[in-house]
């Protein structure tokens, strides 16, 4: 990197620094609320921030997350075994607990869909509390089940399918319904993210949704990651550029936030 301050001044305009006030500007119905954000690695914090910023102005958010979550639950997933760990679901406890305790916070969100099987626990721990707990991934599985038909499920991260499927397939059950889906792992675009080519991430992904779309008949497509969800910098529209809505959580998960942050 050339030159780090360009690098360091957007950074900091999008976090901003710890401070107790409220935010300065932004929904006068979202000032003075905080919110917990519980990340399964610490590099998905600038996309929690960007969406948490677009869609919940005025909130105070506060993120928690590490590298070693994500390096665990990797090896495990390379070992054959139960993923996400436990240790990793008991760690995200304490960090939902640490959230409420140490930061405050009035909610608190899940934005890891490896990690969407802590949800219950989380969930339970921050109830004596009165802390409300959502988990990123469910406001649009539930799209996906109300629009019906079959859904693509597109991964861009092995250890996320069995996570994300199992959650697709329990959602439709709790609301009295089934869903018929495929899946598919688009390995390609991660590996462009993981080298900083957000554009050839979202074009990798883009050819291979319409390819997909022209092999079957799909009502919707469903990005299952939260760092998927930088394809709505490409594709604004999906509606429009793909003919079925494509789902991502970043939407849809910051959208339901929003909903229970104005009525707290």
């Amino acid at each position: 990197m050339n030159d780090p301050v360009p690098f360091f001044s957007e950074i900091l305009r999008l976090s901003g620094v710890a401070h107790l006030g409220p935010e300065p500007t932004g929904d006068p119905r979202l000032i003075g609320k905080r919110l917990g954000l519980l990340n399964g690695s610490s590099w998905i914090t600038p996309f929690s921030t960007y969406f948490g910023r677009q869609y919940l102005p005025g909130v105070h958010l506060v993120n928690m997350g590490n590298e070693a979550i994500q390096l665990n639950f990797m090896q495990a997933h390379r070992n054959g075994q139960p993923c996400p760990p436990p240790e990793n679901i008991e760690r995200f406890v304490a960090y939902a607990r640490d959230l409420v305790g140490l930061g405050k916070v009035h909610a608190v969100l899940i934005t890891c869909s490896t990690m969407n099987r802590s949800y219950p626990q989380v969930a339970e721990a921050l109830d004596p509390y009165g802390v409300p707990t959502v988990q990123i991934d469910i406001p649009m599985m539930e799209r996906a089940v109300e629009t019906g038909g079959r859904a693509l499920v597109v991964a861009t991260h092995g250890p996320t399918v069995a996570s994300t499927q199992a959650q697709l397939t329990e959602t439709a059950g709790r609301m009295g319904k089934t869903i018929r889906y495929d899946g598919i792992t688009v390995e390609e675009a991660w590996d462009r993210l993981a080298v900083g080519d957000v554009l050839g991430h979202n074009q990798t992904l883009a050819q291979a949704i319409t390819a997909e779309l022209e092999r079957g008949d799909y009502q919707s497509v469903v990005l299952a990651q939260l760092s998927m969800a930088a394809f709505l910098f490409s594709y604004p529209d999906p509606l429009a550029s793909f003919g079925v809505p494509v789902l991502t959580s970043g939407q849809c998960g910051f959208e339901r936030v929003r909903e229970l942050l104005i009525q707290l």
